[in-house]
């Protein structure tokens, strides 16, 4: 009866409910923008270790690279069309093309496991966990390299920053960048991608995290 009598508020109502069901559809949408793209990074990250396997000695085996090597110090020098052909196709976008992956979405940003890092793309050692520390910056964080040679630095001046690029010591593979913002006593930050790392637990039964 009322409904009848007062057509605008019954129009009103109904308007009122369509704008709420817009509001939540549009929150759920832009929420699906932000999950998708973290679990394909993570889903390709999940599929870059099954291709690889830790041996009873504590190196990783990579069978489809024959250039990876955990104790191997000799440097390399590999076109990049053949490493192509046996990295993954994450590995290669950032190691030899220098992309980067995404704030926040990377396995190691906030990993807090004792442990070696390796480069994923020849296994060169590059630190140790204890040199890690939380930035928050949304990358894994280092204050220190375990090695003098394991990492080199290059002048970056793309995209009209002012940039130290950190380059792996044995294949030259992009890594990330070094700041002067890190810990004592080093007072400095290396900014990896998680991709282009490699991770062996000091404990064989435990992850990063």
């Amino acid at each position: 009866m009322n409904e009848l009598a007062h057509p605008h508020s019954t129009f009103q109502l109904l308007n009122q409910k369509i704008m709420k069901a817009t509001k939540v559809l549009i929150a759920l949408f832009t929420a699906l923008l932000f999950i998708l793209p973290t679990a394909c990074a993570q889903d390709m990250s999940m599929e870059k270790d099954r291709k690889h396997t830790i041996s009873a000695d504590g190196t990783i085996e990579k069978p489809e690279n024959p250039y990876y090597s955990n104790t191997d110090k000799t440097k390399l020098d590999v076109a990049n069309s053949e490493w192509e052909k046996v990295l993954p196709e994450d590995v290669y976008a950032i190691g030899r093309e220098a992309n980067t992956e995404r704030a926040f979405t990377g396995k190691y940003w906030n990993a807090a496991g004792l442990g070696t890092y390796y480069c994923a793309v020849c296994g060169n050692l590059l630190f140790r966990s204890d040199a890690k520390f939380a930035s928050m910056c949304g990358w894994p964080s280092f204050f220190e390299q375990e090695d003098p040679e394991s990492i080199t630095f290059h002048d970056d001046n793309a995209y009209g920053m002012k940039r130290i690029e950190t380059k792996c010591g044995r294949c030259d593979s992009h890594l990330g960048h070094i700041f002067d913002d890190g810990p004592e006593p080093t007072g400095k930050r290396y900014c990896i991608n998680s991709i282009v790392l490699d991770f062996v637990p000091d404990d064989p039964n435990k992850k990063a995290w």
